[in-house]
This record gives C-alpha cells, sequence and structure tokens, in this order.
C-alpha cells in the first residue's frame, strides 16, 4: 500500500479560510463594541433627537388667536429658527456668531503658535526639563471655572492687570478690552494642551534623523520645517482640531470672566444658555442645533482641507496598514523627511 501524499491547498481554499475568520471577527468585534455603542447612542444620539424635536414646539405661556392663554408645548415647526434671524434677535444672534468664530480663529492660532513652541522647550534635554514639563502644564489641569475666577480677579480694577500697565482699564465691560480677557485668558489654559500633544509626536521621531540632517548641513529652521512639522503634522492637526471645536463651544470662560448680556463676549453658547435659563427651551434648543450643525461642518471642513487622520483611515487604506513592518512607520516618514532635507540643503550628500 501507499501512503496516499496530501493535496496542497489551492487559492480557492485559502480564500474561504479567511473569509470564514473574518466574519467570525467582525462578529466578535460588534458584540465587544455593541456596549460602548448603546452607551453612546444613550448620552449622544438620544440627547441630539430630543433636541431636534424640542426646536420644534414652543413651550411656556402665550397668547392665542382669540387672546386666551395657552400653557404647555404648541407645534410651531421651522418658526423658532426663523425667529433667530429676524429683527433685534438676529441681530444678537449674528453678534453671537461672529464672537464665536472670532474666539475660535485668535485663540487657536496663539495656542498653536505657544503650544508647539513649549513642546519644543519641554523637548529638549536640560537641567530641570520636569520642573518646566510639570509647570508648563499646571494651567491646563486647572477647571475652567477657577481659571476664569483667577483671571477675573487679575483683571479687576485694582487688580495686577492694571497695577502691570499703570492705567485702569474696565476689562468686564463692553468694549475690546472684554474680548483681549478671554483671549489672553483662554490662551494661558489650554496652550498647554496642544504643547503636550505635540511633545508627545515628537517623542516618536528618531534622534538619527536630526543627526544626519545635521551633518547634511541644515540648519534648525530648515530642520523644523522640513523634519518636525511634516512628522508631527498628525498629533498637532488631531490637536488643533479638538481645540477647534472646544473653543467654538465655549461658555464658561467668558461668563464667569465678564459676564452673560454682554455684546462683546457673547457666543451661540451663551445664547442657548440665556434662551434655556428664560424657559424657552424652544428657541434654545434652536440654537443649540443650530451650533451643533456649526462644529460639524467645520469639523468636516477641517478633516478634508488639510487632512486630518483622526480615525487612522490612511493607515488603514495602505496595503499591510495594519501589520508592524520592522522599521516602524515613524522611520519610514523620518527617512523620507530627512531625504528631503538633504535635498533641499544642497550638500549632495546621501543619507
Amino acid at each position: 500500500m501507499t501512503a496516499s501524499t496530501p493535496v496542497p491547498e489551492g487559492p480557492a481554499s485559502t480564500s474561504k479560510r479567511q473569509q470564514r475568520f473574518n466574519e467570525g471577527t467582525g462578529r466578535l468585534a460588534a458584540i465587544l463594541l455593541s456596549p460602548t455603542l448603546l452607551v453612546l447612542a444613550v448620552v449622544v444620539l438620544f440627547p441630539i433627537i430630543s433636541a431636534l424635536k424640542e426646536s420644534l414646539f414652543q413651550s411656556g405661556q402665550r397668547l392665542d388667536e382669540n387672546g386666551f392663554i395657552v400653557k404647555g408645548s404648541t407645534f410651531v415647526g421651522l418658526d423658532n429658527y426663523l425667529d433667530i434671524f429676524r429683527g433685534e434677535t438676529g441681530d444678537r444672534f449674528w453678534n453671537a456668531f461672529y464672537n464665536t468664530t472670532f474666539f475660535t480663529v485668535v485663540c487657536v492660532v496663539l495656542e498653536t503658535v505657544l503650544g508647539v513652541a513649549m513642546a519644543l522647550i519641554m523637548h529638549k534635554a536640560f537641567k530641570g526639563r520636569g520642573l518646566v514639563r510639570a509647570s508648563i502644564l499646571v494651567p491646563w489641569a486647572i477647571p475652567t471655572v477657577i481659571s476664569a475666577l483667577l483671571w477675573k480677579w487679575i483683571f479687576q480694577a485694582d487688580g495686577i492687570a492694571n497695577t502691570l500697565l499703570g492705567s485702569q482699564v474696565l476689562w468686564s465691560t463692553e468694549g475690546w478690552q472684554s474680548k483681549l480677557s478671554v483671549v489672553i485668558a483662554d490662551t494661558w489654559k489650554t496652550a498647554p494642551f496642544i504643547g503636550l500633544l505635540v511633545l508627545a509626536g515628537l517623542q516618536t521621531i528618531p534622534a538619527e534623523v536630526y543627526e544626519a540632517a545635521k551633518v547634511d548641513g541644515a540648519n534648525a529652521w530648515r530642520t523644523f520645517t522640513r523634519i518636525t512639522l511634516p512628522l508631527v503634522k498628525p498629533a498637532l492637526l488631531v490637536a488643533v482640531l479638538f481645540r477647534i471645536l472646544d473653543t467654538l463651544r465655549i461658555f464658561d470662560l467668558p461668563f464667569v470672566l465678564v459676564g452673560q448680556h454682554k455684546n462683546s463676549v457673547e457666543t451661540l453658547s451663551m445664547l442657548a444658555y440665556d434662551e434655556a435659563s428664560n424657559v424657552r427651551f424652544g428657541p434654545a434648543a434652536a440654537y443649540a442645533t443650530l451650533l451643533f450643525l456649526y462644529v460639524a461642518v467645520v469639523a468636516y471642513l477641517f478633516v478634508k482641507i488639510l487632512g486630518a487622520d483622526v480615525i487612522g483611515e490612511a493607515r488603514a487604506k495602505k496595503p499591510g496598514g495594519g501589520r508592524r513592518k520592522k522599521n516602524g512607520g515613524a522611520g519610514a516618514a523620518a527617512a523620507t523627511a530627512a531625504v528631503g532635507v538633504s535635498a533641499a540643503s544642497g550638500s549632495g550628500r546621501s543619507i
């Protein structure tokens, strides 16, 4: 009797086995993620749907066409949204929209510049680096309300700010000074957040890349623009995106630092709060819905235009993106950037 030789498996059987494995893995992943998705549906999806529903109603007391008092909620359709853009309410809305956009642009730009500078300082090896890192991160660890109270004490009439300036600036009144106080306080508090995320990105860059760029004669500015910025871009874009979304919803800092009903610092979140505190839940929900749409559009445009890889989609699309290669993705990217520095420096050497 002759022993039967095993028949090698063909591509079809391998493909079927791989398909069965993928199906099982996907089912297991769905089961493991279901509790998280359920929690997100309860704390995120349900409030959004409730706000959309509430924005179509008008609650409280009002007079009907016959002059009788009507209590409870009444379906008004899109009237709450249309009323936002009419008359004095429209002027107030566009003022709040401008303030929200102004704070977002100015604060995020300043925080990005200062955050990158902080990260570069914290990344350097020097004596007392741990103390410097701790001191830089302290403002970010302080709660926003406490930070607002601290700066309110600094900006009061007889506070430290006026003492240093040698003048009597009324920081909590209408005008440019109230805007400036919010920008200073917000930048002081949240620039370390960007610095922390950028620092994490800096620590993934191999030191050999900087050594090779130094050998090729690249100066500090060219090294920063050709190596540091490209390699730290993913972490930087995520940090900036988080700060944009957070600043668009800014509420507690100007509310505590300057106060409500101040045209100079009133934001969309403050408008929604003011309507809700006066038991006008329908208009408040309409303001909140418009703010939600504004934040969603800005986030989508930011990801599309700047290409922020927030969920790792770009890595997933690459062949073998889910596998770790021997040299690692950071090393390959660093080598590419270093080659760019070498070519730009014109030294003629290869790294």
